[in-house]
């Protein structure tokens, strides 16, 4: 435990965190104890492959989302990359923008001195903003749609050097649309690496492109993300462009799990084995450690009969953490690690991706057949064309037809049962954890990937009862 205590007294200074003095009804996403540990607002960074996006996030945190070992030998994002950065601005009201903001790691104090000579102000951690940085590539859409789900607001990258849109930036950009994410902006990043003319030509296809979609009045900045040029500037309209959305903290926590892993190091002796860590973002409610905890669908077997079972886990929280910020309370945005009882190889590799996490009693049912009403987009977005060709249509739902369906943070195969008019009903190969209403994206196989040719929402379904342990 001596190391515990080590990492108490290592971060005292950032605020402490005392849930009971400070009362559930007083907090709110920017109170400076829970700003001071943790983000309150999810960024995605969306856009097509090798587009800087994980360089941006680099640039704002100084945390390389590329970790695992096939991500770095192709220097590309594979699964979901996250990082926290604290937003921080000048308290001399005299500091010249963009200047007086800038962006610093999770850990960093929450207030230090102004560099700039003559200044005398401080910079003072007004946002503590988590991005979710998904992957551009054109075979990993549903982990884009795994991200989409804990985004407020998100960043669109479009590279200066190449022709806009590529065939990625509208998907994604729809898929944003779809997930109904009002706040966006357009970052015109490699500007380093291009003539002025060619920005500027750039600029106009950027405009061209989203004219009458989510994005269109969006803000168009030029940025380097290699270069940290105009970052200061993309922290300012982050601060003052991107209202802070409103949170439950009252009801029940709930927790959309993005990622899993088992921590413990291979060899590990018995008594120092740790528990499951689940990853993601609370969508309401306050978790605490040790809190008793519940996770659904949980573990899924078929009896001899071949019928579906769901058993839910029942487990308590041992730690929270944001990054490398211990935390006593966890509140909803930002992205969180959530150090459980529950057994490490439940949760290895991403087990636990597609469940909820929350308090005992307080989950939504089990859902094997969902009943939905769709909306199919015209044309398949996302696929190269020739020249001014447009992509192909996309052709009515047939029954029998599999799709691949995100709801939430799962992604699993479903089978088309019946189709009427716009409604339809899917078998899920995967039982999820669920509400009527809740919205799903919908991906057909085409030329050996998926690719994302609708939405719809949940309507009522078929449920299973889970096991009681």
């Amino acid at each position: 435990m001596a190391g515990e205590s080590e990492k108490d007294e290592v971060q005292s200074w950032l605020a402490k965190q005392d849930l009971d003095k400070i009362g559930v009804d007083n907090l709110n996403p920017l109170t400076d104890e829970v700003i001071s540990r943790q983000a309150t607002i999810n960024i995605g960074t969306i856009g097509h492959v090798a587009h800087g996006k994980s360089t941006l996030v680099k640039a704002f945190s100084g945390v390389h989302t590329v970790k695992f070992k096939r991500e770095l030998e192709r220097n590309i994002t594979i699964k979901l990359g996250y990082a926290n950065a604290k937003i921080y601005r000048c308290s001399n009201p005299e500091c010249p923008r963009p200047g007086c903001y800038r962006s610093a790691g999770s850990s960093t104090p929450d207030r230090f001195p102004c560099e700039r000579a003559g200044c005398g102000g401080e910079f003072v951690c007004v946002r503590h903003v988590s991005f979710v940085d998904c992957p551009g590539h054109d075979i990993l859409m549903a982990t884009m749609l795994n991200g989409a789900a804990v985004m407020d607001a998100a960043f669109l990258l479009v590279a200066g050097n190449e022709p806009c849109p590529q065939p990625q930036t509208s998907e994604h950009l729809a898929a944003v649309e779809i997930m109904q994410l009002k706040h966006l902006m357009i970052l015109q990043n490699k500007v380093d690496i291009i003539k002025e003319s060619q920005a500027r030509e750039n600029y106009e296809q950027i405009a061209g492109f989203v004219q009458g979609t989510v994005a269109e009045n969006a803000p168009v900045i030029p940025i380097s993300a290699q270069l940290k040029y105009n970052v200061d500037l993309v922290c300012e309209y982050l601060c003052k462009k991107i209202p802070v959305p409103v949170r439950d903290f009252k009801s029940p926590a709930r927790l959309i799990i993005i990622r899993s892993f088992d921590v413990n190091k291979p060899g590990s002796e018995v008594e120092n084995l740790k528990g499951g860590v689940a990853g993601g973002t609370l969508t309401k409610g306050i978790l605490r450690v040790g809190q008793e905890i519940e996770v659904r669908p949980g573990i899924v077997s078929k009896t001899a009969t071949g019928q579906l079972q769901c058993r839910p886990i029942f487990s308590r929280i041992d730690s929270l953490f944001a990054e490398k910020n211990q935390l006593e309370y966890a509140v909803p945005g930002g992205l969180i690690g959530v150090g459980t009882k529950i057994d490490p190889t439940l949760c290895r590799g991403d087990r636990l991706v597609g469940h909820i996490l929350g308090a005992v009693g307080t989950l939504p049912d089990i859902f094997i057949e969902i009943e939905i009403s769709f909306y199919l987009l015209r044309r398949l977005l996302g696929v190269r064309t020739e020249g001014k060709k447009k992509g192909a249509k996309v052709q009515k739902l047939v029954k029998e037809e599999t799709l691949l369906v995100n709801i939430g943070s799962l992604s699993t195969g479903g089978r088309v049962t019946a189709v009427k008019g716009d409604a339809a009903k899917i078998r899920l190969n995967d039982p999820i954890c669920t509400e009527v209403g809740e919205k799903i994206a919908m991906s057909r196989r085409f030329e050996k990937s998926w690719r994302l040719i609708g939405w719809g929402t949940i309507r009522k379904g078929t449920t299973v009862e889970p096991i009681k342990a």
